[in-house]
């Protein structure tokens, strides 16, 4: 399957509107791995998650199969950026600790990337995919953005969307499950930034490409009585919801 490129040309913007993992994931994820040697976080996008596994890995390589993330991802020392697709990548054999896919892993050919992990991992290495879905805000503003999602943007979303709608629970995933304790992401935003974060869907960018319009102008009117003041800082939240798998062999701790 070619590589479906959503979001390249909105890179700087992706890279500015998308919020933080906690950082807890990667810690947990350190202590389930069987050594602290190698991680390779697959489609980095602008390097989030490679920066702060590098807190727990003596290095990390960081892939993606655009450039244009590439050129957007934050700079570390442990942390080697390559332009790779997922399922093809320079690794070595039996090298990988840790592989891990925050949101994106929906997009990738599954049996191609599969192969992949099992041909670069240790034995007992671990994969780790996570997504999430709608922002939890107050029920107003979430009745909106709900609206927004399933009513505005109903047509506008590729296919493989259903993944992330199903919180991962239909991914085909073909490896010995762990199951984690709850991880939840938050951040305080502005209404700017809710907005930006919008901008960055998928959905959205197909919708303005068909339209010429915006859709969030669908909804702004009732969205800006139900936030409040526009610079007001509302808190949000994002469950995340994960799969994760621990190749066979001796090693695994």
């Amino acid at each position: 399957m070619p590589f479906q490129d959503h979001f390249s040309r909105l890179a700087q913007n992706y890279a500015r509107s998308r919020p933080l993992y906690p950082s807890a994931i990667y810690q947990y994820l350190a202590g389930i791995a069987p050594g602290q040697g190698l991680a390779w976080d697959c489609a980095t996008g602008n390097g989030q998650a490679a920066v702060a596994l590098a807190e727990y890995f003596e290095q990390v390589a960081a892939t993606d199969a655009s450039a244009k993330q590439i050129e957007q991802a934050f700079p570390h020392p442990r942390v080697v950026y390559r332009v790779e697709p997922a399922e093809t990548t320079s690794l070595a054999p039996g090298t990988v600790d840790l592989v891990t896919v925050g949101t994106a892993v929906h997009w990738f050919d599954f049996d191609g990337f599969y192969a992949e992990v099992q041909r670069v991992s240790r034995p007992g290495g671990i994969l780790a995919v996570w997504t999430y879905f709608f922002p939890q805000i107050d029920p107003d503003v979430d009745a909106l953005i709900d609206h927004l999602y399933w009513k505005v943007l109903n047509g506008y979303w590729p296919e493989r969307i259903r993944y992330l709608e199903n919180k991962y629970q239909t991914l085909p995933f073909p490896f010995a499950e762990i199951e984690p304790p709850p991880f939840v992401m938050e951040a305080d935003w502005s209404l700017k930034q809710l907005l930006g974060f919008i901008a960055s869907w998928s959905g959205t960018q197909k919708y303005q490409e068909q339209t010429g319009r915006q859709p969030i102008e669908v909804i702004m009117p009732d969205l800006g009585a139900a936030w409040g003041p526009e610079e007001q800082v509302r808190h949000i939240r994002w469950p995340l919801y994960f799969r994760i798998g621990r190749l066979p062999g001796m090693d695994a701790g």
